[in-house]
């Protein structure tokens, strides 16, 4: 991936931080969102420069229609291009069906749906033959194993068909588009000490839960000059948890 150009966003922990990192070690500059992880952001805009590529760190709340698509314009400008987008930003509201307001309902759909939405159409208008547009789903996508979950759920199902519509639009430009399903990955939203834990890890073939590096390195090879032929796919990095 070297002189390539990503966009990570919600890149300053997690699955976004590791992402940004695998990318960087692959060869790329690497621009990163976020919204209150203003120090976590710098750390990894750091680790990005100390493995000798150019990195960024861009505040944009992915809420803010402008903003979603601010963020890659402004990528785009200061990195001197865009040639893979990671949609990884996005917000969980769980809890029983009853307990959801029309708030939560609109602020999930507005980061995890809307928010994806603008900043895909607008990296799709900058990025030329060979980019990449990777998406990061659920496994609730593929299995709710509970209740708790019809919220999340239900936005991050709408970014199968949104990954399925751009393969089909975009592919005629040699851009391609795939999406990947992530189980129960220790991150510090979900440690793998935390109180639920041994449920989740019990739900996968594997019986544990997932690091943060092992989602990145999908996301690294769909973005990557190995996958031109892979479009409109989803991948679980799940453990098992869909089997």
């Amino acid at each position: 991936m070297n002189g390539k150009v990503a966009l990570v966003t919600g890149g300053s922990r997690g699955i976004g931080a590791a992402t940004a990192v695998r990318l960087a070690r692959e060869g790329a500059d690497v621009a990163l969102t976020y919204v209150r992880g203003k120090e976590e952001a710098a750390d990894v805009v750091r680790a990005v420069e100390a493995l000798g590529r150019r990195g960024i760190a861009l505040r944009a709340d992915s809420a803010d229609p402008a903003e979603a698509a601010g963020a890659v314009s402004r990528a785009a400008e200061e990195l001197g291009g865009l040639d893979v987008l990671v949609n990884n930003v996005g917000v969980g509201v769980l809890g029983p069906l009853d307990s959801l307001s029309p708030a939560d309902v609109d602020r999930v759909l507005a980061v995890n749906v809307r928010g994806v939405f603008l900043a895909s159409q607008a990296a799709a208008a900058r990025m030329g033959r060979g980019g990449r547009i990777v998406t990061v789903g659920t496994c609730m996508t593929q299995r709710v194993p509970g209740p708790g979950g019809t919220l999340y759920a239900t936005g991050k199902s709408a970014l199968i068909g949104l990954t399925k519509a751009l393969a089909r639009e975009l592919g005629d430009r040699g851009i391609t588009a795939n999406i990947v399903h992530p189980g129960p990955i220790d991150t510090d939203m979900n440690p793998a000490d935390g109180p639920y834990a041994a449920g989740q890890a019990a739900m996968t073939a594997l019986g544990r839960f997932g690091t943060a590096d092992e989602v990145a390195s999908a996301i690294a090879y769909l973005a990557g000059p190995e996958a031109a032929y892979v479009t409109g796919a989803e991948f679980s990095v799940d453990g098992g948890h869909s089997a």
